[in-house]
C-alpha cells in the first residue's frame, strides 16, 4: 500500500518541461499510427480532416493542459486528458504522461481510477474512425495494455519515492542545521557567560583592593605623606582597572559578538598566584605563600586546573580582606602531576569582629564549589578551632 503523503515535486525547468514533451510524442505516435491505418483502409474525406487536424490540436491541446495543470488538479486533469485520448491517437501520450504524474504521488486510489480510466479508453477504438480488426484476441490487446499502463505506473512511484527520499534528506539535513546553530548559540550564551564570571571576580577582587587601600588610608593615622600618596595611587590604579573590567563585562553580556573576538583576558597559570599575593600584600594584608610546586620539574597543570587553581587562591583573598582584614593568611600550594593539586587557604579569627568589613553577597564560595566541581576537583570549608576559617581543594593534575 503506497503512503497518502504526496511528495513536493521540484520545479520544473526548461529541460524538464522538454524532456516530457519528448517523452509523451513517441507514445502519442503509436495510437496515432494505428488510425492513420484505419483512416487509409476505409476513411472518408471528413475522418482524413480529422486526423490530419483535430485529431493533431487535441492533442496539442492536451499535452499543454497536463503539463500546466497536472501539478495543481492531478486528477481532473488526468481524467480530462483519458477523455481527449478516446478522440485523438496523438493525445495517447499525454493520457500516460498524466498517468504518470498522479503515480508519483503514490495514493493507490487515485492511482487505481486513472489507469482504469485509461485502460478502458485504450481497449475501446476511437469511436471517430472506421473499425477494423487487430487480428489478435481482445484479451491479448487488455494484457498488452495492461502491462504498459503497469510500466507507466511503476515509474511514477519510483519517481514519487525518489522525491520522498530526497525531501526527507533535505528535511533531516535542514533540522541538523537547525539543532547546530542552536548548539552554536547555546555555546555563545555559556561563552558570555563563563567570560562575565570570570570578569565579575576580577572586578570584584579590584574593588576589595580598592576598598582595603581607603580603608587604610583612612584608619592609618601615621603614614607619611610618600606612604598616602602611594597608597591613593594604588586606589586610583585598581578603579581604573576595575572601572575598564567592568566595562568589558557589559560588553560580552550587551553584544553576542563581543565573544567571537578575544574579549577574555589571558588566562592565569600557577606562577600568577605569586603576583596575586604579592597584590594583596600591597593592598596592606599580610599573606604568606608557601609553594612546593617545582613547575621547571613537572611543567605547568592543564589549563582547566590552573585557571581554577589562581580563581580558588582569588577568591580566598578577597573573602579574608572582607571579613578578616586584620589577620595573617597562608596560602598553601603543592602537587605534582599524577598526585593532583592540593590548595589551602586558611587564616586565624579576625582580630576586630565587630569591626568594618566589605559587604558581600554570599555566593563566593558557591561559585568556587560550581568551578571545582566543573573542573574535576573537590573542595571543603569551614570554621577551625581557634575560631578562623580554612579553605581546601583538591584537583586533578594528569601526569
Amino acid at each position: 500500500m503506497f503512503t497518502a503523503a504526496a511528495p513536493e515535486a521540484p520545479p520544473r525547468g526548461r529541460w524538464g518541461t522538454t524532456w516530457r514533451v519528448l517523452l509523451a510524442l513517441p507514445l502519442g505516435l503509436v495510437g496515432w499510427a494505428d488510425s492513420y491505418q484505419r483512416v487509409q483502409q476505409s476513411g472518408g474525406q471528413w475522418q482524413h480532416v480529422w486526423w490530419w487536424v483535430v485529431d493533431p490540436l487535441l492533442a496539442v491541446v492536451s499535452l499543454v493542459g497536463v503539463l500546466a495543470l497536472v501539478r495543481r488538479r492531478p486528477m481532473p486533469v488526468a481524467l480530462a486528458a483519458a477523455a481527449v485520448a478516446a478522440l485523438s491517437g496523438l493525445a495517447f501520450g499525454a493520457a500516460l504522461l498524466a498517468l504518470c504524474s498522479v503515480a508519483t504521488r503514490r495514493r493507490w486510489r487515485e492511482i487505481a481510477v486513472v489507469a482504469t480510466a485509461d485502460l478502458v479508453v485504450f481497449m475501446i477504438p476511437i469511436p471517430i474512425y472506421p473499425r477494423a480488426g487487430t487480428g489478435q484476441s481482445w484479451w491479448l490487446d487488455l494484457a498488452t495494455l495492461t502491462v504498459g499502463i503497469g510500466m507507466v505506473v511503476a515509474v511514477g512511484v519510483a519517481v514519487g519515492q525518489r522525491r520522498a527520499l530526497v525531501a526527507g534528506l533535505r528535511e533531516r539535513a535542514e533540522t541538523a542545521e537547525r539543532e547546530q546553530a542552536a548548539r552554536v548559540e547555546a555555546t555563545r550564551i555559556a561563552e558570555r557567560n563563563r567570560i562575565a564570571r570570570d570578569m565579575h571576580d576580577v572586578v570584584a577582587h579590584r574593588i576589595s583592593l580598592v576598598a582595603m587601600h581607603a580603608a587604610a588610608v583612612g584608619y592609618r593615622t601615621d603614614l607619611t605623606e610618600q606612604e598616602r600618596a602611594t597608597a591613593l595611587r594604588t586606589i586610583e590604579e585598581n578603579a581604573r582597572l576595575a572601572l575598564h573590567e567592568l566595562r568589558d563585562v557589559l560588553g560580552v553580556l550587551r553584544d553576542p559578538a563581543a565573544v567571537t573576538g578575544d574579549p577574555a583576558p589571558p588566562q592565569p597559570r600557577i606562577g600568577d598566584i605569586a603576583a596575586l599575593v604579592e597584590q594583596s600584600r600591597d593592598a596592606g594584608m599580610h599573606v604568606d605563600l608557601v609553594s612546593s610546586v617545582d613547575l621547571e620539574t613537572a611543567g605547568e597543570p592543564p589549563s582547566l586546573t590552573a585557571q581554577t587553581a589562581h580563581r580558588v587562591v582569588r577568591e580566598a583573598l578577597t573573602n579574608a580582606g572582607k571579613h578578616a582584614p586584620d589577620t595573617r593568611v597562608t596560602v598553601s600550594v603543592a602537587g605534582e602531576p599524577g598526585e593532583g593539586l592540593a590548595l589551602r587557604v586558611t587564616n586565624p579569627a579576625p582580630l576586630r569582629p565587630g569591626g568594618r568589613g566589605l559587604p558581600g553577597a554570599g555566593l563566593g564560595l558557591v561559585g568556587l564549589a560550581e568551578r571545582v566541581a566543573t573542573a574535576g576537583g573537590r573542595i571543603r570549608h569551614g570554621p577551625r578551632p581557634d575560631g578562623g576559617f580554612e579553605l581546601s581543594v583538591w584537583l586533578p593534575w594528569a601526569s
